[in-house]
């Protein structure tokens, strides 16, 4: 009887070890369920290939309209976007408020907006859409996207909150393009022409990779912890 009494708190506390894995897999997940640029780092005054990938959140309604707004306080001289198919894009520029410097010449207008529309991402689905722009700039450490995500049923999700550079994330944050110093960054960037830093794929491999390593270790501490209670109660009913 005295092992029988000493199963059943470790089975409770294995529920709630199994619980505890579960909610932190779910928090994980849904922090990482919004729009966000990929990938999330390029060299100052590069050119560079850049993904804004989309999840669609909503179980009951498609994705059928994105639209992206460059930061015009940085801007870029020269923006160009990959055709998807079953995609229509527009891309519009604004005038600048003040010129910048281009290897055309001084640069008065620039691309402010991209917007994808025509197409759809299913519940449990994702896109990604893809966009060639440079030089970046080298007047600052990050570019802010400001982006608006369209469903079918009407509903506009604003992502256009500025993350900052630390704490707590806020509810709706914007797509952040990290700038580093030239020479600076880890991956080999071309001086001339479109560069892709990190394949897609290996971007949400390695995203995949750390969230499992982190529920991994959460899970062995919940494992150790458990035994170690076990272990107690059973030599205490000797």
């Amino acid at each position: 009887m005295g092992r029988v009494g000493a199963a059943r708190p470790i089975s409770r506390a294995a529920a709630v070890a199994g619980l505890a894995a579960v909610t932190l897999f779910g928090v994980a997940t849904a922090a990482a369920a919004h729009v966000t640029v990929n990938p999330r780092t390029a060299e100052q005054g590069s050119y560079a290939k850049v993904a804004f990938r989309v999840p669609n959140e909503r179980d009951d309604a498609g994705t059928t309209k994105l639209q992206v707004d460059l930061p015009l306080d940085h801007a870029v001289a020269s923006v160009s976007v990959r055709p998807l198919p079953g995609w229509k894009v527009k891309v519009e520029k604004k005038k600048l408020p003040t010129p910048i410097k281009s290897h055309d010449g001084e640069l008065t207008e620039a691309v402010a907006t991209i917007t994808w529309s025509g197409g759809r991402i299913d519940p449990g689905q994702f896109q990604e859409f893809d966009v060639s722009m440079g030089p970046l700039p080298t007047d600052t450490d990050r570019m802010v996207f400001k982006a608006l995500q369209t469903y079918s049923g009407g509903e506009v999700v604003r992502w256009d909150q500025d993350p900052g550079t630390g704490g707590q994330e806020p509810e709706h944050p914007a797509p952040v393009l990290s700038l580093t110093p030239k020479g600076a960054a880890a991956q080999p960037v071309a001086a001339k022409g479109p560069t892709v830093t990190a394949r897609d794929s290996d971007t949400a491999s390695d995203g995949t990779a750390r969230l499992l390593g982190t529920a991994g270790i959460a899970l062995g501490l919940i494992g150790s912890a458990v035994g170690g209670y076990g272990l107690r109660r059973g030599r205490s009913r000797q």
